[in-house]
C-alpha cells in the first residue's frame, strides 16, 4: 500500500489513525472549538460546548464491526455503548443519542430489528434516549452489510469535565475490569478458533461505573481504551500530561481465556479494543474508596488499581521478576474491525 492510499493501519486506534488525523483532517478545518470548550484539537473522546453554569458533551462514533453479531454483543450494543462511554468518561451524564443506519440492498429485516433493540437495551441500562436519526439503503455490494453511526450528547456542570490529559505525578491508575476481552472474543470467534470456556466481549455501556468514581472523587483522568487498546490509551494519556506511568503487570486483571487466546493468535491483550472498560487516574487518598465504590457495580466487579503516575516521559511495566519494560503505543490495533 502506498503512502498515499488509506490502509486498515488508518481506522486502527494507533499510531497510523493519529498521523493521518493529525496531517490531514486537523490541517483542513477551520474552527475547531465553540465558546473556548474542549475542541477537536484536543482529541479527547468528546469535545464541550460551555452554556452558562454547564458543559455540553458531544461526540460521535461510526462502527463498521465484522461480524455484526458475536459472542456478548453486536453493532446495536456496540454502537450505543461505545459513544454513551466517550460522553461518561468526560465526567458528563450521557443524556440521548442519535443513530444513522447506511445498509445495503437486501440486508435481512429481521436483522435489523434484532440489532435496534440490543441498540435500545444498552440505552435502557443507563437511562439514556434515542432522540433522532437517519435510514440510508444503498445497491447491493456497496458496503458489507450495515454500517452505524451514532452521536452522543451529555452535559456536566462547568468545571467537573474530566480530560484524558490531567495526570498528575502521584496519582493511582486504575483499570475497571480485565483487558482484552472484546478484541481477543471477536478475533477468536471471527477464525473459528474453539476454547473450553466460553469468551465473550465485554461491552457495556460504563457510565453507572463512572458515576460512582466521581460521586467519592478524587478522579483526575479518564479514558475510554477501545481501539489501540489500554496500550494506546494509557500512552495517550502519558504523553498529554506530560508524566511517566509505572504498572504494575501482576495487578493488571487479564482473564485466562484471554491469556490463552492472545498466545494462540500471536496478539498483545494490551494493544485490543476493549468495549466496556475505563482507565481512570485517581488521586491516591481517594483510589482505595473508589475501587470499592466501582466494585459494587457489576461492570467493575474486577477492576483493580494496576499503577501510578510518577515523573518521566514512558509508560513502565514492572515485571513478575522485578525487570521495567517500556510498553509502547501500537502503530494501530492488531485486530481490525472491532468496532
Amino acid at each position: 500500500m502506498s503512502d498515499n492510499k488509506i490502509s486498515m493501519n488508518h481506522g486502527a486506534g494507533g499510531e497510523v489513525m493519529a498521523n493521518l488525523i493529525s496531517k490531514t483532517v486537523l490541517e483542513n478545518i477551520s474552527k475547531k472549538s465553540v465558546n473556548g470548550g474542549v475542541s477537536l484539537d484536543d482529541l479527547d473522546d468528546g469535545a464541550t460546548i460551555p452554556l452558562g453554569d454547564y458543559e455540553i458533551v458531544i461526540t460521535t462514533d461510526g462502527h463498521t464491526i465484522d461480524p455484526l453479531f458475536f459472542p456478548g454483543g453486536d453493532i446495536g450494543r456496540i454502537s450505543a455503548s461505545g459513544t454513551i462511554n466517550d460522553v461518561a468518561v468526560m465526567g458528563a451524564k450521557p443524556l440521548a443519542i442519535t443513530n444513522a443506519i447506511i445498509m445495503q440492498e437486501g440486508f435481512p429485516i429481521d436483522d435489523l430489528d434484532r440489532i435496534i433493540k440490543s441498540l435500545d437495551e444498552a440505552c435502557s441500562e443507563v437511562d439514556v434516549a434515542v432522540v433522532a436519526g437517519d435510514t440510508k439503503v444503498v445497491n447491493q455490494g456497496s458496503l458489507d452489510g450495515i454500517v452505524m453511526v451514532t452521536t452522543g450528547i451529555g452535559v456536566a456542570k462547568k468545571g467537573e469535565i474530566v480530560r484524558d490529559s490531567t495526570l498528575e505525578v502521584g496519582d493511582k491508575i486504575i483499570i475497571t475490569g480485565s483487558l482484552g476481552d472484546h478484541g481477543i472474543s471477536l478475533m477468536s470467534f471471527r477464525e473459528g478458533f474453539g476454547f473450553e470456556t466460553d469468551l465473550q466481549s465485554d461491552v457495556a455501556p460504563m457510565w453507572n461505573v463512572i458515576k460512582k468514581a466521581l460521586d467519592v472523587g478524587g478522579v483526575t483522568a479518564m479514558k475510554d481504551p477501545t481501539r489501540g487498546g489500554f496500550a494506546n490509551a494509557i500512552n495517550e494519556m502519558a504523553s498529554k500530561s506530560g508524566v511517566g506511568i509505572l504498572l504494575e503487570q501482576d495487578a493488571i486483571p487479564i482473564r485466562e481465556e484471554v491469556k490463552a487466546a492472545s498466545e494462540m493468535l500471536g496478539i498483545d491483550p494490551f494493544e485490543v479494543a476493549n468495549e466496556g472498560k475505563v482507565v481512570m487516574g485517581v488521586k491516591a487518598d481517594k483510589a482505595e474508596e473508589v475501587l470499592a465504590a466501582i466494585k459494587t457495580e457489576k461492570y467493575g466487579e474486577n477492576a483493580a488499581i494496576v499503577g501510578e503516575v510518577i515523573e518521566g516521559n514512558y509508560v513502565l511495566v514492572e515485571t513478575p521478576i522485578g525487570g521495567e519494560r517500556i510498553l509502547e503505543a501500537p502503530i494501530a490495533d492488531p485486530v481490525p474491525r472491532v468496532c
